[in-house]
């Protein structure tokens, strides 16, 4: 006969059954009122997140965008700045080396002034004198001096403001680059999206890395190097139309200065002329006198014989009468005549042997004077012939060294 197994386990009762189907269903409901809730929060916040996603995006984009014009504005500013610069620096480098030109181009006229200075060293006797163009020559060389060293300074300056201006542009230069490195940068990041293959998490990416500048630094920074480059440049400017002046300036006054040498050596050399042709003048004369004189003493001398001749016919005669005899020696006319006849004579003797000393007194006198005449001749003619030199010379200031040939003239 069969019978009734029970299974061995609790036994709830029907209100407790009634009460779990309730409990569930109203939790059920609880959960589905929650989950809804929930669901209409994250709706909620998904449009709230997702409309500030985008807005910041776009926003951060914006931003990027500007900046991107700001920086690039900068650059802009920066790369005139650089060219201005550049054309700056190539001015004044060009204007160091036209001062450098000048300043060699003065050893030839300083060479020209000490070679004629050396030059008039060779006068001699009384031509050695401190004239004006000796004084002029001195000034010439002086002014060259003050020239070189007035061009030497200018040079300096500007090989000391070229080092600033490449300083300045160094500084630029690198201030340019940062600007295109950000751009790059910046570019980059614009140009990423949410399907940008190369977008990761990163570590810490909102940390502050060091050495960051606040944006007012970073637009002082730049301010101050575009202001710097053209507070430099602007003197640069200034420097290089002070050298231009300076150049100019030396010139003229060395052109003056040449003017007046020359001009004092043409006066020197009409005079010297003047005087050399009195010399010759006066040497051609005495010449004459001193052949004049010749011819007289000659004559004196034929004079002086032909008297001696007549004294002693005189003498034989007187002589050959004291012969005759007894009475016959008597002092008669012939015999007073003879006697007056010698002491005419004697005294005729006396005053042409008198004579014929001054005659070859004043022949040495003037064989002397002659002498110093023609030593003189000679040393106006050295003394032209060097302030010739001295000219010729001087033509290397006017002619090009190519053509310049010797022109020298004969005295």
């Amino acid at each position: 006969m069969a019978t009734l197994s029970v299974k061995p386990s609790q036994r709830f009762q029907l209100p407790d059954w009634h009460t779990n189907s309730y409990l569930l269903s109203t939790n059920a409901q609880l959960q589905r009122d929650a989950s809804h809730q929930i669901r209409q929060e994250a709706r909620v916040l998904r449009n709230e997140t997702n409309n500030q996603t985008i807005w910041d995006e776009h926003d951060n984009r914006t931003r990027l965008v500007e900046r991107i014009d700001t920086v690039n504005r900068w650059k802009e500013m920066l790369d005139k700045c650089l060219t201005d610069l550049d054309a700056e620096i190539d001015a004044l480098t060009q204007m160091k080396d036209s001062a450098e030109q000048n300043l060699q181009a003065k050893n030839l006229p300083l060479d020209v002034a000490i070679e004629c200075l050396t030059l008039r060293e060779s006068r001699q006797d009384i031509d050695v004198v401190k004239d004006p163009v000796e004084d002029e020559l001195h000034k010439e060389v002086e002014v060259i001096e003050a020239t070189k060293k007035a061009l030497q300074q200018k040079v300096s300056q500007a090989f000391e403001h070229l080092c600033l201006l490449q300083e300045v542009r160094q500084q630029l230069n690198s201030d340019h680059r940062g600007k295109m490195e950000t751009l790059e940068i910046d570019r980059g990041c614009l140009s990423l999206n949410l399907r940008s293959p190369n977008i990761s998490l990163k570590v810490d990416p909102t940390r502050v890395p060091d050495g960051s500048t606040t944006l007012q630094q970073w637009d002082d920074f730049s301010q101050f190097n575009k202001d710097r480059g053209e507070a430099e440049m602007k003197a640069a400017t200034e420097l290089r139309e002070a050298i231009a002046l300076t150049i100019a300036e030396t010139n003229n006054e060395l052109e003056a200065q040449r003017v007046a040498t020359e001009f004092a050596f043409r006066k020197r050399l009409r005079e010297m002329e003047k005087v050399y042709s009195e010399l010759k003048w006066q040497e051609k004369n005495t010449l004459e006198e001193i052949a004049e004189l010749q011819e007289d003493i000659r004559h004196l001398e034929e004079d002086l014989r032909t008297k001696f001749l007549s004294l002693k016919l005189s003498h034989t005669r007187l002589e050959a009468r004291t012969y005759r005899p007894n009475v016959e020696l008597c002092r008669d006319q012939a015999q007073y005549g003879l006697t007056d006849e010698v002491h005419q004579l004697e005294a005729t003797i006396a005053a042409l042997k008198q004579k014929l000393a001054q005659a070859q007194d004043a022949l040495d006198a003037l064989y002397k004077h002659l002498a110093r005449l023609q030593a003189d001749i000679a040393c106006k003619a050295n003394s032209m012939l060097l302030d010739t030199k001295c000219m010729d010379t001087r033509r290397k200031l006017t002619v090009p060294a190519e053509k310049f040939v010797p022109e020298l003239a004969q005295w």
